[in-house]
């Protein structure tokens, strides 16, 4: 037996808090799209999103560790499908609609330059008289305008909760951007784009932590004085000062569920008090409703702090964030002194968009190992052009 599209919303309607988003009432597409007749609209921005040429190659880009540095560390893919089941998690215990929380996670990150937070920070710097750079607006430009897989129009159609996902992520986004128009600036995230915002924290603060100890950058001496470390000893049993790959894999795994149920049990006591009717009630809340607790928000603040010091300002990250600078920068006004360098395709948009903007598009779609190629390409004189 086939369940049809109107069956699955009308399941919505049974299943999900009044404050969820219901994909039967949502505010449509850009352009005229015929619905399909099995997924719901929601279930299709998610498949749309999974089959881009910029999501596939998340995973040849850098979460802290350059690709090269080995095959065990996070790439932008591997974080992006580890925030997409948290979210999914947390969705479903709360009530929210969970095709639209996977989406917006697998989209959260499509926007992120070649070697990750210094990619973005170099490019934001070399754009700062043109509108700079920002990941989450890039990936809104990636979706609305940049994919080109459909004859009649650009970017992926995707709905406008999906859109007002990227929109309003949790880091600043200024509303009066021209891309950002159409969202209401009043209203706040909606529950399901919150909740991605926090699977997406509580997954790089645990595998943060989890890849600097597989890597050496921390050791667990460094970790005594933290609270939530000692949270994590003791809930695991674990007194032993030899740390192994198992009792690492134990705490972070403690770690997770720990903060998962936190952040279900506040939410929902939140919700409960606040008792918004409707996903717009929601959404015009003075406050956002997902989040943790005051006290485990202390342990991450701590644990954020640490992580600061110890581990994104360690020696061998910085090298790596120095040389991300370098190739970036250099591929960068190589291209600008001259753009008959830059493939056609690339030299036809920046008829449209302006040099540097074509420039810093193409830059930001590389992966890492192409960036590193590219900068061999057109700098070292034994590498084939």
């Amino acid at each position: 037996m086939a369940i049809t599209r109107e069956q699955r919303e009308q399941i919505e309607y049974q299943i999900l808090a009044p404050y969820a988003l219901k994909s039967a009432e949502s505010k449509g597409r850009a352009y005229p799209d015929e619905e399909d007749p099995f997924r719901t609209a929601f279930q299709r921005d998610r498949d749309r999103i999974l089959h881009t040429t910029a999501f596939r190659r998340l995973e040849y880009k850098t979460q802290v560790f350059v690709n090269y540095e080995g095959d065990y560390y996070r790439t932008r893919l591997t974080h992006t499908l580890e925030v997409a089941q948290i979210g999914r998690s947390l969705a479903r215990a709360l009530g929210a609609n969970e095709d639209l929380v996977e989406a917006i996670c697998l989209v959260h990150d499509i926007g992120h330059p070649p070697f990750g937070h210094s990619g973005e920070q170099v490019l934001d710097a070399l754009m700062a008289d043109e509108g700079g750079f920002d990941h989450n607006k890039q990936a809104l430009r990636i979706v609305t305008k940049l994919e080109s897989r459909y004859p009649n129009w650009r970017g992926l159609n995707l709905t406008y909760e999906l859109r007002e996902g990227i929109v309003k992520h949790e880091s600043e986004y200024d509303l009066s951007d021209s891309q950002a128009a159409g969202f209401d600036p009043k209203l706040r995230a909606s529950l399901e784009a919150q909740i991605a915002n926090v699977a997406d924290e509580l997954a790089y603060n645990a595998h943060d932590l989890d890849d600097g100890l597989r890597a050496g950058l921390l050791v667990p001496d460094q970790l005594e004085k933290l609270r939530i470390w000692q949270m994590l000893r003791e809930s695991i049993g674990w007194h032993d000062r030899h740390l192994t790959e198992q009792i690492r894999h134990r705490l972070i795994r403690r770690m997770i569920g720990i903060e998962i149920d936190d952040v279900i049990t506040h939410t929902s006591a939140t919700l409960e008090h606040d008792a918004p009717l409707t996903p717009e009630a929601l959404q015009r809340l003075p406050h956002n409703v997902v989040g943790h607790s005051e006290e485990t928000e202390a342990l991450n603040r701590e644990l954020k702090d640490f992580l600061f010091e110890a581990m994104y300002k360690h020696f061998r990250i910085v090298r790596m964030a120095e040389k991300a600078e370098r190739v970036i920068t250099q591929i960068f006004e190589s291209y600008v002194a001259e753009p008959a360098q830059l493939p056609p395709s690339v030299q036809l948009a920046a008829e449209e968009r302006g040099l540097r903007r074509a420039v810093t598009d193409y830059i930001a779609g590389m992966t890492d190992r192409y960036a590193l190629n590219e900068w061999q390409r057109l700098f070292d004189p034994f590498t084939r052009t």
